[in-house]
């Protein structure tokens, strides 16, 4: 379980997009609610912890950031980054508002039924474009199941006991198809 209090731990807030130009420059998609707000957390890293990129100049494109980096690199080798995601320490991340939190902060809390009992573990918070599903690893079994983030599947979250509410947790974690009747 990672330790949300390790102030070391990476948080994904971006990705690379592959060359612009042939002069060195980078695009750099935001994952940050503020997008421009990503050039403020310091050095952007890689999944190992090295610095990937500083962002000398920038400007904005339709959807990304055109990067003139501190460190040149080829158009060839940015290019061959490109998906490449970028990451910040949770240390260089302000702390959120009152009654906020980050996302990345539920990976790891236990995930309990409406009368307490655990059912898993929050193993990572997903986005297909619908809104943010919690992805909850069973206990005991190789399964997840995924659970929407709303107020209304997910009443509780408590960062200081270490867990979460999920309201019908039993029927989320059915794999069954209802399609088929146990006579099939």
């Amino acid at each position: 379980m990672p330790n949300r209090s390790n102030p070391d731990r990476l948080i994904v807030v971006g990705a690379l997009a592959g060359a612009h130009g042939v002069r060195g420059d980078v695009r750099v998609k935001s994952f940050t609610d503020d997008p421009h707000a990503l050039f403020d957390l310091g050095p952007l890293l890689s999944e190992a912890g090295d610095i990937l990129l500083e962002a000398q100049k920038l400007k904005p494109g339709s959807d990304h950031f055109i990067v003139t980096p501190k460190t040149a690199r080829q158009k060839e080798e940015w290019d061959g980054l490109k998906g490449t995601r970028l990451y910040v320490r949770r240390s260089a991340l302000p702390p959120p508002e009152d009654d906020e939190f980050y996302v990345e902060d539920l990976i790891g809390l236990k995930a309990c039924d409406e009368h307490g009992e655990q059912v898993g573990a929050i193993k990572s918070v997903q986005n297909f474009g619908a809104g943010d599903l919690l992805e909850i690893e069973t206990s005991g079994k190789t399964t997840t199941f995924f659970v929407p983030f709303t107020l209304k599947d997910v009443p509780e979250v408590h960062f200081q006991t270490g867990f979460v509410t999920i309201h019908d947790a039993e029927g989320w974690a059915d794999q069954s198809d209802p399609r088929k009747s146990e006579t099939d």
